[in-house]
């Protein structure tokens, strides 16, 4: 019998002996992959939204792998010319989805529509390019309601000339990507010029959809501006204060 309880507790102490080496292993495994770490991209001083990036505005630092993520950018080349979404902080490290080359083109997933003017009923005067607008049907033969979930992008807007709506002096865009929604008013207030074409980024479902409920001339849109707009220059503003 007592032999027999030797054995066991022979065999009790190895397997517990077995479960620390292999706790240790697993905690030296893991320090070693915190000591490890990974060039990134990040800038060496403060960039606002809106700035271009350039390769001497980067400088390398080295971050543990356990805390590298997919979006860090790894190489200062690949970002040259692209444009700062959002402000970027010194020596932070730069993510992908913070600087973006074209921000008025469509994603992969949209194209640019010129929607035509039969098909609009109103549109609000002080929508400018990059703005985020929301789109609602009407009509006899229809239920008025919103027509997509979410606010859509604009990709221009012009007069019956051609010529893009904004102020020379204070354009939109820079007032938007600065975050500065006093300037942004002020770009609408003094711009000139009717609204006779609109360019929308939309998902080709989205077209689809639109094209078939005003096609028929029963139903037409109303184009509004949305507030998500300045959403974008308040979280611009509150990222340029959080930088300095």
């Amino acid at each position: 019998m007592n032999r027999r309880r030797n054995v066991i507790i022979s065999i009790a102490a190895a397997v517990l002996s077995g479960m620390l080496v292999y706790g240790v292993y697993l905690l030296q495994l893991r320090q070693v992959e915190f000591q490890e770490t990974v060039s990134v991209m990040v800038p060496n001083r403060f960039v606002p939204a809106g700035e271009r990036i350039t390769p001497d505005m980067l400088e390398v630092k080295q971050v543990a792998k356990a805390s590298y993520i997919s979006e860090m950018v790894l190489d200062a080349e690949s970002v040259a010319g692209m444009e700062a979404v959002v402000p970027l902080g010194l020596g932070e490290p730069l993510l992908n989805w913070k600087v973006d080359k074209f921000r008025l083109l469509p994603s992969r997933t949209q194209s640019t529509f010129q929607i035509p003017r039969d098909y609009v009923l109103s549109v609000s005067n002080g929508i400018r390019a990059g703005d985020k607008v929301i789109l609602y049907v009407t009509g006899e033969e229809v239920a008025s309601g919103r027509l997509f979930d979410q606010p859509v992008t604009v990709a221009s807007v012009k007069t019956s000339a051609n010529i893009e709506i904004d102020d020379t002096d204070n354009p939109n865009l820079l007032s938007l990507a600065s975050g500065d929604k006093e300037k942004m008013y002020a770009s609408r207030r003094d711009a000139n010029g009717m609204i006779d074409y609109i360019n929308l980024n939309l998902q080709e479902e989205q077209w689809l959809e639109l094209d078939s409920l005003c096609k028929s001339g029963k139903a037409r849109i109303v184009i509004a501006y949305s507030s998500q707009s300045l959403d974008i220059a308040d979280a611009a503003a509150a990222q340029t204060e959080a930088g300095s």
